[in-house]
């Protein structure tokens, strides 16, 4: 029998294979061709995952560039059914050896029942023989390789492409957290838009996140620079503008300001005691974002409070989750089976 963890990120896909580690990150993303055939809408595949990506601002015009996964929530669950299957044949989990799968899907916190009816559509569209839960907050600590014990309360903070998960967490369970539809694309976002206002440029979605990527920083002395291929608004010209790291801190700093007023908030929702245990622990941090220059050290200096960073921010989650598959008590005592 097969385990595999599975986080469905609105941003990318992770899966990890036990006995074999992280075996799959790929763009939740799909590219959809619409045609008309008899006077019907017909709409065909095209491309899964990073390939579907990278026709992002590229594609014909009868191409949609859909993300079947939004704010943790399945808002096109045929299409994410046929997505997760294609990356299942590519890990060789075809649908005819699905059913000698069990699948731990990484779910936001609080999620509602009508979304995992979705997840167990999904799953079973896709043949998988046994399906658990587990929500964000404890697979992004055990990613951190640390245990959670009965003692110490813990605290995560998971920064998603279109999700942040906010939680104190314990053996017991969720002691507080939220779910906040607020991540990192939202910097993309506003990033094409402060160009656009400020610089008469225009650039596509992709160009945005390399950016933020690349030359995003929030050190105080980093000034990283980067030329992009775009356009003029005004003229319909294509340009190129240098853009560096001070252009776009505003940015980052005012969304990571936003994350921070989220976490105050959580924290003040604590029981003191709960409270002095973050203060000792600190928080744990996760999430690809966190891998941006200076964000770490700007939330800890923000809220006072020690952070911790796992080696791999970004699959923290997704590893977190392999760890509980390993072990039948952390399977028992963290996931749920409906």
């Amino acid at each position: 029998m097969n385990r595999i963890a599975i986080d469905l990120g609105s941003g990318v896909t992770k899966i990890y294979l036990s006995g074999c580690g992280v075996v799959l990150t790929e763009a939740t993303c799909v590219a959809v061709d619409e045609s008309l055939q008899e006077g019907k809408r017909k709409y065909t595949v095209k491309a899964y995952g990073d390939k579907a990506r990278a026709l992002s601002g590229r594609a014909a015009q009868s191409t949609h560039i859909v993300n079947p996964v939004d704010k943790g929530d399945i808002v096109h669950e045929n299409l994410a059914a046929l997505l997760l299957s294609h990356f299942l044949e590519k890990i060789e989990i075809p649908f005819r050896k699905a059913k000698r799968t069990e699948a731990l899907f990484i779910v936001p916190c609080g999620i509602k029942a009508e979304t995992k009816r979705k997840y167990l559509h999904i799953a079973e569209e896709c043949g998988l023989g046994g399906v658990y839960f587990t929500q964000t907050p404890f697979a992004a600590v055990l990613g951190h390789n640390v245990a959670i014990n009965e003692s110490q309360p813990m605290f995560s903070l998971d920064i998603g492409y279109s999700l942040t998960n906010i939680a104190a967490i314990s053996q017991d369970g969720i002691i507080y957290g939220v779910s906040v539809g607020l991540g990192s694309g939202a910097i993309d976002v506003k990033l094409m838009d402060d160009l656009a206002e400020n610089s008469n440029f225009k650039i596509g979605a992709l160009t945005a996140e390399k950016l933020k990527n690349t030359v995003g920083s929030l050190l105080a002395d980093d000034n990283k620079m980067a030329v992009v291929d775009g356009r003029e608004i005004s003229s319909g010209a294509p340009a190129s503008l240098a853009v560096n790291s001070g252009m776009i801190a505003p940015i980052i700093s005012a969304y990571a300001d936003k994350i921070v007023e989220y976490v105050q908030f959580v924290l003040t929702k604590l029981p003191a005691e709960v409270s002095s245990g973050v203060m000792r622990g600190g928080i744990y941090l996760s999430g690809g974002f966190m891998m941006l220059d200076g964000l770490p050290e700007y939330i800890e200096k923000k809220l006072n409070i020690r952070v911790n960073m796992p080696e791999e921010p970004r699959l923290a989650a997704v590893m977190g989750g392999g760890a509980i598959l390993a072990d039948d008590d952390l399977l028992e005592r963290f996931c749920t089976t409906e």
